[in-house]
This record gives C-alpha cells, structure tokens and sequence, in this order.
C-alpha cells in the first residue's frame, strides 16, 4: 500500500492510544496516523494492522428513516486503510484490508474487503462471447463501448487491428494494477460477504452482495451502480448507471451503462452494453447489442449476437453440433424479436426487425430480407418479407427505446442510432427487392412456393415483399430530400440544386451496424486501418473517432441518400427538374400515408370483440365493452392511434408545404426568365 504524505496527517497522542485501549481496540496502534478532526471516542473494539490513516469523524449521519448514527469504526479489524472524513464503518466481522475508503462513505454488516494480490479490478479480462471456445474473445476494460467490442469481435480477420487494441487495453489495464483497492465517496456497502479485489466507484449502493470479486463499479454521482441482495460477480465491469442484483450470477462480463440484470439471471462470458436487461434466464457467451431484453424464467440466449432484441419465454437456440464442441454462434440483426417457445439453430443470421416464431431446424440466412416475418410451419422454415413495416410493435418499439434510455451519465460509452429506416436498413431492403424479382423471374409467374436459403415464401408472401419494401425505400428517400430542401432557404431552384448536392462522397457504398452505431463501411475501414497503422495514441482517441461517425449520421445519410435519389430518377442531381422533385415527394406522401394506414388497421385488431375475450366477467356483451375500453380505454382515444392519425395529417401538410415551395421558386425563375428575355438580360 502506497503511504500517505505526513502533511496532514500525524501520529496518535498518547492521551488518544489510552482512550482506544480502553474503548477495546488493540493491534499496531502506534501505527495509526490521523487528520485534525479526529476524535477517538468514536472508534472502539477495532484491531488495527499495518499502517492505518484516520479521517475527521466528529459528525453524525442519517440513515433511510431517519436514523441517525455517530461516524466512526466499530467492531472491527482494519489492516494497512486510508479512512476518509464522516465514514461510518460498523460490523466487519473478519476484516478490511488494503483499502482507501473516501469521505461520506457507510460500510456496514460486512464479512470481508480485501486486496488480496495485486489487481487490475476486472480490466484486461477476456470474455469468450459467440463462440464458446474462445475464438472470439473481446478484452475488457472500463470504458468499452459496444462498437468497439463488436469489431474485436466480428472482425478477427483484421488480426493486426484486434492485437493492436488489445494492446492498448492491456496497457490500460496495467496501468490500474494495484495492491490496494479503492472505496469512492459517498458509497454504501452493506450486509455484504465476500468483497475481494474490488474496486468502487462513488456513489456505488451494494447492499446484501454474497461474493464480489476482481470487478470495477463505475459509479458516479450522476449515475450510480446498485448491487443489490444475494448478488455473486467475479471478474468483471459494472458501467455506470447499472443494477445487478436479486441473486444474479455473473461471470466474466461486461455490463454496461443503464443494464438492470437481476430476478436471478445468470451471465457467463458475455457482453451488455446500453439499456439491457436480463431477468430469470440464461446467457452463455452472448453479445448483447444496446436494448437487448430478456424477461422469462425459461429464456436461454446462447452464443448469439442481438441488438434491439426482445426474446419471447422459451427462446433457445444451439450453437452445439456435438463434433468440434460449441463453436457455432448466430447474429440477429437489430429490433429483431423472439416469440415463446422459439429455436434457432446455429448458425444463422436473421435480418433486422424480424419477428422469429417457431423451431428453425435449419441454418438460414434472411438478413437481406428485414422486417420480415420467420414462421415455422410443419418443420419448414417460412419467410413473409417485409410485413414487419405494417406492424405497430415494431414502431412502438423504435418510439419507446429512446423513451428507456437510463443513462444518465454525462459520457455515454455506446453510440446508438435509433433510426428505424438508414442506409443500413434500406440498402438491406434494395438487395431484398432484387432477391425477391430474382426468385420470380427464374422460377416464373405460375411458382407459387420460392425457396431462398433453407425457407420458403409464398407467392403472394414475395408480391407483397415487393411491394412493402418499396414503399419503405420511398418513404426514406422521401424523409431525407424532404429534410435537405427544409434545410436550403434559397429562392432560386438551381441554387436548391447546388445546396442539395453533396459536399463530399462519404457515405457512399455499403454501410454497417456496429451494434448500435450505423456508419458507411469505408469510414469504419479507415479507422480500423488507422488502429493497424498506431495511428491512435490511446483507447480515448479510437472511442472519439468512433463518435464522430455517430456525429455525423446525418451529413453521410445524404451523401447515400442523394445517390440513391440519382438511381431512382436516373438524374444527376444538377439535373432534376421541380417536376422530379414533386414526384418524389408524391411518391413519399403515398408510402408514408399507405404506411401508416396498415399500421392503424393493425392496431385496430387489438380492440375488436376477439380482443375482449375475459373481459366484463359474470356481465353480458355491453358489460364486456365497457370493462375493456375502462382497462384498455377507447379505440378513438388511445395515445398511440391518436399519435399515427397525427402524422398522417402532419407529413401530408409536410408534403404539400414542400411542393407548394418548388412550385413557388420555379414560378419565380419563369418570371425572371421572362423579365431577363424582354430587358434583353
């Protein structure tokens, strides 16, 4: 243990050593260093060893009920600790030892807290997330965000750029290696066991914990960490904001910002990043991406990756083909969920926002075929593209995500994209508009079953497909030109022309999604090839560069956008005339309108007759309607119908305002042209 400075420390007076002997405290007292403030009446039966330095402690705390207590240490053994000013320490009933414990700090009812060799608290620790074996192993640390454990992850064939941010990492983490742990102020630390190689953040809550070990608690004022009753955590990172708690078994994991796992969740060798929570099941070497959500008893996740994910009661999946051990993993691409009783063998890659429901027996791959709907029927695999854009779940899921953020910490470690339509979404809707007319021309008009990677679509399942992705790409072309000619407040139409031509070309070509974070593939290339090169000084700067690209969302979506625009009008953009324009903007207000009516048709559903089934018991029919519309309310009056009605309205004046605005500038150019002709200008 480091030694305090003597400054503003001093050794026990002799007058004080007497008062601890009488009050029942033995040990190395002439080795206890103490700060002006310090009274010794407050500290009694406590064995010292080491070296020990003593804060203030002339005060008094509160505790929930109005309870008020005298700082100091009681009943206790302290060996080689720094105790700061106003702790209250009480019940240690084997020892502390190795520890600076802050000011305001409350530990309580405890077994243990030790440093019992040199530490790195959790950072450095390689997790085996997606495959079991250890293929794909992701190196901890404090601050890792879920974009930057998804290229360690996924991205094992650039080696070169996964050693050198490994390399950083164990930098890192060497440089927090210590033989003595740390207690931040403000903590409270409770009715615990086993505290071993911890270190502990401000403002931490761990109360009723049965083992923690070789683990970091980021907390913070603004975003505490809770570790709640019956907890057991061994090597691993609690980011802040985040609750473990409720007999949760973690090991080797990382658990980021704004995560709830408890109700007796068990988590080996697996990643959560922003906003996940894991309640009652399972999961082994999972990757999970920002939102993923887990709630049922019965629920295993296993050697997947999911983002935006809800996995239904009975979710499972194998990544064991019992021949070279459990090396299989799968993807499910974000807002994709999982209905009870669902099974995906691995591996497979299942598109984003689809809806999984029944046993998948054989590994498929739908993930250019998103928003789609994979339905087990008779053993067989189908795939009815694109249905999930009319569904209402999947936009109430993207309207209450942003409403769920629980990170309060000022620094947010994950990048996260909400947006439902992107370049990633829509690029994957393209490849599936051309998947789709594939199947049809090859197989013919009079094919009514098409088979596309180990499924099967109905014809009338690939016409709608088509006809569904269509109005989505339109709709976010649409959304994009619509934002840009807000955005140019020009009177002359060659002038909007040139504002909505793009500065630059990046943004151009595929894009990803970094488990949250949406970027074109070329910007991810160039920082990855800038990690290869040591270019990045440390982790601080790869994590800024990562959050630029997230900055910029927007400015990259047009530069893509616009040259979608070109493909779609088979125009320069230069070259587009006001009726272009209005055409598209048509085409969007038919998609978006089109859209949104299926969407109010689907909701619709939930409130007819069938719907009220176990409703107005021991009444008649009027007694069922109006027990339905008391607990659910009214059709006409719920929030969310009130909200799709709305922006209809909204997006069509939108539309009209836009065209009514071309019209106006090219009305006006024809006037200057004119008035140019006849000055002879």
């Amino acid at each position: 243990m480091e030694k305090q400075t003597n400054p503003p420390y001093r050794a026990l007076a002799a007058t004080e050593i007497d008062i601890l002997e009488r009050q029942g405290c033995s040990g190395q007292l002439h080795r206890i260093f103490v700060k002006t403030g310090f009274d010794a009446r407050f500290v009694k039966q406590v064995h010292f060893s080491g070296e020990n330095y003593l804060g203030a402690n002339s005060c008094t705390i509160t505790f929930p009920g109005g309870v008020e207590k005298q700082c100091g240490i009681y009943q206790a053994s302290l060996h080689n600790c720094t105790v700061g000013d106003r702790v209250f320490i009480n019940q240690v009933h084997n020892y502390l030892a190795n520890y600076h414990i802050e000011d305001d700090v409350v530990i309580e009812n405890i077994e243990c807290c030790t440093i019992d060799s040199p530490t790195s608290f959790g950072n450095g620790t390689k997790v085996a997330v997606l495959d079991e074996t250890g293929g794909r192993q992701v190196m901890i640390y404090d601050k890792l965000s879920a974009h930057l454990a998804y290229v360690m992850a996924f991205y094992k064939h650039r080696q070169k750029m996964v050693n050198e941010l490994e390399a950083m990492i164990s930098a890192y983490s060497e440089s927090l290696k210590a033989d003595y742990g740390l207690i931040g102020h403000h903590s409270k630390i409770r009715n615990c066991r086993q505290i071993v190689n911890m270190k502990i953040g401000p403002y931490s809550q761990v109360d009723g914990a049965i083992r923690l070990k070789n683990g970091t608690l980021n907390s913070n004022e603004f975003a505490p960490v809770v570790i709640g009753q019956a907890t057991i955590a061994e090597n691993f990172i609690a980011s802040s904001g985040s609750e473990i708690s409720d007999g949760a078994i973690v090991s080797n994991c990382f658990v980021g910002q704004g995560c709830i796992l408890g109700k007796q969740y068990s988590a080996e060798n697996s990643l959560f990043f922003a906003n996940c929570q894991g309640f009652h099941g399972e999961a082994c070497s999972v990757f999970g991406g920002p939102y993923t959500v887990t709630h049922h008893k019965s629920t295993l996740l296993i050697a997947g990756m999911f983002s935006f994910c809800n996995a239904g009661s009975g979710s499972n999946q194998s990544n064991h083909m019992y021949k070279l051990g459990p090396i299989h993993h799968g993807i499910v691409e974000r807002g994709s969920k999982t209905t009870s009783d669902s099974y995906i063998l691995w591996p497979a890659k299942i598109g984003a926002f689809t809806l999984v429901m029944g046993r998948h027996y054989k590994n498929t791959d739908t993930s250019d075929l998103p928003f789609s709907y994979l339905i087990e029927n008779k053993d067989e695999s189908w795939i009815a593209p694109g249905v999930n854009l009319r569904s209402v779940g999947t936009i109430r899921d993207v309207m209450k995500w942003p409403k769920r953020d629980r990170r309060n910490d000022p620094e947010k470690l994950d990048s996260v994209n909400f947006n439902l339509l992107s370049p990633f979404t829509i690029q994957k809707m393209l490849k599936g508009c051309e998947i789709l007319s594939n199947l049809r021309q090859v197989s013919g008009e009079t094919t009514d079953v098409f088979a596309y990677h180990n499924t099967r679509i109905s014809k009338n399942s690939l016409t709608r497909g088509l006809d569904l992705y269509e109005k989505a790409i339109y709709k976010f072309l649409g959304n994009s030109v619509i934002s840009r000619i807000e955005r140019c407040d020009v009177p002359d139409f060659q002038e909007m022309l040139s504002c909505l031509k793009p500065k630059h070309e990046i943004g151009l070509g595929e894009w990803s999604d970094l488990s949250g974070l949406i970027a074109p593939k070329k910007e991810i290339n160039r920082i990855l090839k800038s990690i290869e090169m040591q270019e990045f000084e440390s982790l601080a700067e790869v994590e800024s560069a990562f959050k630029k690209l997230h900055a910029n969302y927007y400015d990259y979506e047009w530069t893509w956008a616009a040259n979608l625009l070109e493909e779609r009008t088979g125009k320069k953009i230069e070259d587009l005339s006001v009726s272009d324009l209005i055409l598209l903007i048509e085409k969007w207000k038919d998609s978006v309108v089109s859209l949104d009516r299926m969407l109010y048709d689907d909701a619709k559903k939930e409130f007819r007759l069938d719907a009220m089934t176990g409703f107005g018991t021991d009444g008649n029919k009027a007694t069922q309607k109006l027990d339905f519309e008391n607990v659910r309310g009214s059709f006409e009056n719920n929030a969310f119908i009130q909200e799709i009605v709305d922006h209809i309205r909204r997006k069509t004046e939108l539309g009209d305002k836009i065209v009514a605005k071309l019209i106006s500038i090219n009305t006006t150019n024809k006037e200057n042209n004119a008035i140019n002709y006849s000055t002879g200008l």
